[in-house]
């Protein structure tokens, strides 16, 4: 059984005894994280939903000390194929069968700019994505990355109920808490667990309003603390 870990924000670990994944690794500069990137010893792969910074975060450090594979729309992989990171580039509604599951790039509305980083390199602009994780053909993740409320949502979970949904609730910059719950009523999963909240002022709200909207749909919610680890 695959386990997910809370970092803050965005940011999740995902793992089984084979293989080890990284979702939007901002660790340097996460108030909320726990760990530092040096204490990460083990990612096999890293997903981007997108080239902000508060997503791309420790990416290139950790892609070059491990030797991750990083797994970004297209034009964040030729970026970081040309800084000599190995890379795998999709694009919205693409999917890909890697060693542990199938990944499937799922729309999200929000910004493509790209973010400058510490040494001053920019990174392209890029359109936003969420991640349907198919982990070993049997577990399924919704990582909705940065996003307001679309009524394709509905779509995602067209196959049959997810295992777990990780939506974005901070306002602001994606949904708030109201839009966030009508996600929830729209793609239907196990587990709900909010993420992209109270990392700044401008997105501090609160999760148990979230879990009070999702748990009246008569669906069950977690709210993770970061470092925290869960069997899915």
């Amino acid at each position: 059984m695959p386990k997910l870990t809370y970092y803050g924000h965005s940011a999740f670990r995902i793992r089984d005894n084979q293989h080890t994944i990284l979702v939007d690794p901002f660790l340097t500069g996460n108030p909320l994280c726990p760990i530092k990137p040096d204490e990460v010893t083990a990612c096999d792969y890293i997903l981007l939903t997108h080239g902000h910074g508060d997503h791309f975060g420790d990416t290139a450090e950790l892609a070059q000390r491990l030797g991750s594979t990083v797994i970004a729309t297209h034009e964040l992989a030729v970026w970081c194929n040309e800084q000599g990171l190995k890379a795998h580039g999709m694009a919205v509604g693409g999917a890909y069968d890697f060693p542990f599951g199938r990944v499937k790039a799922i729309t999200a509305l929000h910004g493509t700019g790209g973010a400058t980083l510490p040494d001053g390199k920019e990174l392209p602009s890029n359109s936003p994505v969420g991640f349907l994780i198919t982990w070993g053909k049997t577990k399924s993740i919704y990582h909705a990355g940065d996003t307001g409320l679309f009524s394709d949502m509905k779509l995602v979970c067209e196959n049959g109920p997810l295992d777990v949904a990780l939506i974005p609730i901070g306002d602001n910059y994606t949904m708030g808490v109201d839009d966030a719950a009508r996600a929830a009523e729209w793609v239907e999963a196990n587990l709900y667990i909010p993420m992209h909240y109270n990392t700044f002022d401008v997105i501090k709200t609160d999760p148990l309003e979230f879990a009070f909207k999702v748990e009246k749909l008569g669906r069950r919610c977690k709210v993770m603390k970061p470092g925290e680890e869960i069997e899915v």
